[in-house]
């Protein structure tokens, strides 16, 4: 890095699905999280000591609840726009499940223990919710947003008064920010609550996460009224819909806010914006309430380049942080042992045509950078029809990998499935893998554009045609590693995958 590059950094900072982030201070120490939707472990949490170099530190969720609503993908369901906060020594996260209502979970070490989900309100379309403790008077509150799928309601904020225990709310609610009536408001969403220079501060976004825009709400009593700004928008830049995020203060006195952008199968990266306090005592965004793609870092102590993980030996078996299964793990998908490799069960399955369904595929997010992805895969099983591959998944997916034939050969298959299609089909044609191994390889280019190719020891060879990989409604597209069987009895192998690696193109 050049001492001029020491001194700036370039947007996005975290260039991958970090959907919906939310950013705490502690001494010296940032903390970030975001929403993981249906995966698990879910609620990641993120570490950084200069607010643009982050690293993965662990996770708040280990299992989805209720346990059986999570059982089978429900990608678009779950965790909801978490807030972080830090209150009494202890780290606080609520989320909203737009099905079940609004969680809480808190620690005392951001890598816990953390106590299981406690739902402190129980209702349909309860989302993006946000607590504040208020130092001057010790009263508790909670604001939160509407999911009008679930609801019917929706571009309204609801206040509560809460419990400083954080364990309930101590009213029915009340609406403290109508949209409906902001000539041009739509979809307003995303609170995070403030207190600041006497004023009750929500920071929400509107507009849809394509195309809307950063507001800032203020009032003088919690329960309103409030006055309102548009702080963060596109104009001229590339920075579509700047949407929801969080204002963190350094110990400097620095303000700054983070926030995301919505970027198609790449998901919600997010960016780091300036942030400052005019004469009028609102808060201004960027450059003048405009995204800024480059500035000059924040006034902390420099750190080396850092960026959550994404290679993987898997030592022992083991996986990284940087993994999630697709619904509620179950015990025997992924074997312990004394190498490096992850050795996968092939699950059988009745849904083995649509991996969509599948509870037992292992991703990671899609690298928001052209790339090169890479993994050595070792088929084991020896059931006909047992298969094991890398596949690049979202509405539409598709893979590469082995899969046993009903003579007990091994061959190369390359496989895609429609957004609207209910089984995968051929990508291309199957190739003998004698030797039941193979390297698999996918590079991903501008657009998510997406060349599969394999090695199975004579050379690289392209297979299939370019694929424009896809997000989900709320979620970009991941990488996926799986070990899969048709339905039936007994054990039906396993398969080993060995070094991951993404690299630049």
């Amino acid at each position: 890095m050049t001492p001029e590059a020491a001194d700036t950094y370039t947007n996005p900072v975290l260039n991958a699905d970090w959907s919906d982030p939310d950013v705490v201070r502690v001494g010296d120490d940032f903390y970030l999280t975001a929403s993981s939707f249906g995966r698990a472990p879910g609620l990641p949490l993120l570490h950084s000591r200069d607010l643009v170099n982050w690293t993965l530190v662990g996770h708040a969720l280990e299992r989805l609840e209720p346990e059986a609503e999570f059982r089978t993908p429900r990608h678009d369901c779950g965790v909801w726009a978490p807030s972080l906060r830090h209150h009494d020594d202890r780290f606080w996260i609520f989320w909203g499940d737009p099905d079940q209502g609004i969680f809480q979970v808190n620690a005392p070490e951001i890598r816990g223990p953390w106590t299981r989900p406690l739902l402190v309100k129980a209702g349909k379309g309860l989302i993006d919710p946000c607590p504040l403790w208020d130092d001057e008077t010790g009263e508790a509150y909670l604001v939160h947003a509407w999911a009008k799928s679930r609801s019917g309601v929706k571009n309204r904020l609801t206040g509560h008064r809460m419990h400083p225990h954080g364990t309930e709310l101590l009213d029915e609610g009340k609406v403290i920010v109508d949209a409906d009536r902001i000539p041009g408001w739509f979809t307003l969403e995303g609170p995070k609550l403030y207190r600041h220079d006497g004023w009750f501060w929500i920071l929400a976004p509107a507009g849809g996460v394509e195309t809307g825009w950063q507001g800032a709400f203020r009032s003088r009593e919690f329960f309103g009224p409030y006055e309102e700004k548009v702080v963060l928008e596109q104009k001229d830049t590339d920075v579509n819909g700047p949407h929801q995020g969080g204002w963190v203060r350094t110990a400097a006195g620095e303000d700054w806010f983070l926030h995301f952008q919505q970027r198609g199968a790449y998901g919600r990266v997010v960016h780091l914006q300036p942030m400052r306090w005019a004469e009028d005592s609102w808060p201004v965004l960027g450059d003048d309430g405009s995204p800024v793609a480059g500035h000059a870092r924040p006034a902390l102590p420099p750190q080396s380049p850092a960026a959550p993980a994404t290679d993987d030996d898997f030592p022992g078996g083991r996986f990284g942080r940087q993994w999630s299964w697709t619904a509620n793990p179950r015990d025997g998908w992924a074997t312990q042992h004394s190498g490096d490799g992850l050795r996968l069960a092939c699950v059988r399955s009745a849904d083995a045509h649509d991996l969509r369904r599948l509870p037992n595929v292992l991703t990671q997010r899609l690298p928001g950078d052209p790339s090169v992805i890479e993994v050595e895969l070792r088929l084991d099983g020896e059931e006909p029809g047992a298969r094991a591959g890398l596949a690049v998944l979202g509405d539409a997916y598709r893979w590469i990998g082995l899969q046993r034939g009903e003579d007990g050969t091994v061959h190369l298959v390359h496989r895609f499935a429609e957004s609207v299609a209910q089984a995968e089909r051929d990508a291309d044609h199957p190739r003998p893998a004698p030797q039941g191994r193979v390297r698999l390889r996918i590079e991903a280019g501008p657009g998510a554009r997406c060349r599969f190719s394999y090695d199975l020891g004579d050379g690289p060879r392209p297979t299939g045609q370019v694929f424009a990989a896809t997000p989900w409604r709320w979620v970009g597209a991941l990488l996926g590693l799986f070990a899969l069987a048709p339905a039936g009895e007994g054990h039906a192998g396993t398969a080993t995958f060995t070094g991951f690696r993404i690299g630049t193109r």
